[in-house]
């Protein structure tokens, strides 16, 4: 029997993008929710995948947003927390603040008709004490906000020398440190189980679209023999593997205007279908793959090792 893996789409918005990195154009709230999301249906559907999808607050209470719910969850994919304003420095919200984050997205996302999400990823891989308190009184199952990578501060120099704003920004994306964090699932003391967003093994570095595609700008050979190289990782140290995508792994830089600054827009919309659709077969080849909620219910009664709260950045 093949050993589990899972993906996972953060539903990030185009707005978010733009906020995020200081542009004034957010207030707008433009959105690529309708070019994006019929794209990943069509693929997670060609590769028969079901998937989980986090879903921000602000963008259910949409029209277009609440379509997206709406079709994602027809198709069969789980509807998770992310956040209402998806603001990356969630961490230093205070606990009220945190609170009404979570429960408002969560509200909204049930308003568009998706069952009560039993999982939670912060924006900007965020994550706290306080926020798994919430999580475990709401009856969170999982979360799935650590990325286990020493890159977090170059990403945020890279972030801060091209943002039009540093609000926010000196501690983005967490620091060094988290690349002691466990690359496999685990449990929060208080029985919450996080399922990490996978890195390679030893190397430590992130596998997931942005990277692969800021890879394939240079050489498509270099991309693909990297992700090659990742699941054999994986395989070799058992790791199950928990893919992230964002909708930027399907667009074209002219379907996301602003976005310029973000890693892999210079590669056109149908390379990245292609690409995407050659990871997901790959990673299919070697795992079972499922979306993180199911991935969790898996691995729930496994041996996780357990992990203080206070040990989260």
């Amino acid at each position: 029997m093949k050993p589990v893996a899972s993906v996972s789409l953060d539903l990030d918005n185009l707005w978010a993008y733009l906020r995020t990195h200081g542009d004034p154009r957010w207030e707008s709230r433009p959105s690529f929710l309708p070019s994006a999301v019929p794209r990943l249906l069509d693929v997670f559907g060609e590769h028969r995948l079901t998937t989980t999808v986090f879903v921000v607050g602000a963008d259910a209470e949409r029209d277009d947003g609440a379509e997206a719910v709406a079709s994602m969850t027809a198709a069969g994919h789980e509807i998770a927390n992310h956040s209402f304003w998806h603001q990356p420095w969630l961490h230093r919200f205070s606990d009220e603040d945190v609170e009404k984050e979570v429960l408002r997205a969560e509200e909204a996302i049930m308003a568009a008709g998706a069952p009560k999400p039993v999982g939670f990823r912060g924006p900007g891989y965020s994550v706290t004490p306080a926020l798994l308190d919430v999580l475990r009184r709401r009856g969170y199952s999982y979360d799935a906000s650590v990325l286990p990578t020493w890159i977090g501060p170059l990403a945020r120099a890279y972030h801060n020398r091209s943002a039009g704003s540093t609000d926010g920004g000196e501690d983005l994306f967490g620091g060094f440190g988290k690349v002691r964090a466990p690359n496999t699932a685990y449990r929060w003391r208080d029985g919450l189980v996080e399922l990490p967003v996978t890195t390679m093994p030893l190397l430590r570095v992130p596998i997931h679209g942005a990277y692969l595609l800021q890879l394939h700008q240079v050489s498509p050979r270099l991309a693909r023999g990297y992700f090659r190289t990742a699941l054999r990782l994986c395989l070799l140290r058992k790791v199950s593997p928990s893919l992230l995508l964002h909708p930027t792994d399907v667009l074209s830089g002219a379907e996301a205007p602003g976005m310029e600054f973000f890693p892999g827009m210079a590669v056109p919309g149908a390379e990245k279908v292609a690409l995407l659709g050659w990871v997901l077969s790959s990673l299919r080849r070697h795992f079972d793959v499922v979306g993180t909620g199911a991935h969790v219910e898996r691995i729930a009664n496994s041996a996780l090792r357990e992990r203080d709260p206070v040990a989260c950045g």
